[in-house]
């Protein structure tokens, strides 16, 4: 168990490995924090095919694994933060976290960058409480 005042890295071997100095994520008291996740495959860490709807199924899948390896999952997901690389893609990429989120969906933000690492289409970071 964390203490309140501490951090604990998070791993997860069905996720991506990171693509930088950076954790997969940060259990800190009651909360995950989770880094920004890309529609990479965690095995080849290549994009997954077929547009930014593949992508953000497979961004919000790796999130899912990072979760369910600390004993959550979607339902305790209180904030994510959706970045694309173009808004207008933002239908097809709602359509699909929609899909992942029927109930209670959490609060989020989403915002279009100019580019996004290895050149992904959308990547999604999350904030749960456990």
């Amino acid at each position: 168990m964390v203490e309140k005042h501490q951090k604990a890295v998070v791993t997860c071997s069905t996720a991506p490995k990171a693509v930088g100095p950076y954790s997969v994520g940060i259990k800190s008291g009651d909360f995950l924090f989770l880094s920004g996740q890309l529609g990479l495959d965690p095995i080849s860490s290549d994009f997954v095919e077929g547009g930014v709807e593949a992508q953000t199924k497979q961004a919000l899948t790796n999130l899912q694994n990072v979760l369910q390896e600390e004993g959550a999952d979607l339902s305790n997901v209180v904030k994510t933060i959706v970045f694309l690389s173009d808004i207008n893609d933002f239908g097809k990429m709602n359509a699909v976290y929609a899909e992942f989120f029927k109930t209670d969906p959490p609060a989020r933000s989403t915002v279009a960058v100019s580019a996004l690492p290895k050149s992904g289409l959308v990547e999604i970071e999350a904030i749960a409480r456990i």
